[in-house]
């Protein structure tokens, strides 16, 4: 999935993408000032129709990379092996990565849906509206960690 050198090397927008089997949470973000923000949720039953959705986003962003949050389970003792979801994850980020040519990165997602929780409920969102932007804060919450991770390493 990996189409540029090297993290250091890239400048530019950034996409990041909670998935969900039911809805896609998506952010954005610049990587020069390492800072995101949510965008929208999208709604849709099959991979097909995410990726139709996310097209006029990919066209209107123009990412030069895309962070896929990665479900992983909170303690693997309990729970050895792979998330049910980890599988289906994996398999729309190397669709994403091959329907728009861009690269895709995927990144732990542990408790982002609760910190983003959190923090609506913080801001004292209301909780009907906490449900409308859920996944975009969650998505938000996904690329800032890979942004976080980025600063430390560039």
């Amino acid at each position: 999935m990996s189409r540029a050198s090297s993290s250091a090397a890239l400048r530019g927008t950034v996409l990041g993408i909670d998935y969900g089997e039911r809805r896609i949470g998506v952010a954005v973000g610049e990587l020069s000032l390492r800072i995101a923000h949510p965008v929208r949720t999208l709604h849709a039953a099959s991979d097909r129709a995410r990726l139709e959705q996310l097209a006029p986003l990919m066209q209107e962003w123009q990412p030069v990379l895309v962070i896929v949050g990665l479900p992983v389970h909170m303690d693997e003792r309990e729970h050895p092996g792979e998330h049910p979801l980890a599988a289906r994850c994996r398999g729309f980020a190397h669709k994403l990565s091959n329907r728009f040519s861009v690269e895709v990165r995927m990144v732990d997602e542990r408790l982002t849906s609760y910190a983003a929780d959190q923090d609506l409920l913080a801001a004292h969102v209301p909780a009907h509206r906490r449900r409308q932007v859920l996944d975009q804060v969650a998505a938000q919450t996904i690329l800032e960690t890979f942004l976080a991770a980025h600063d430390q390493s560039a």
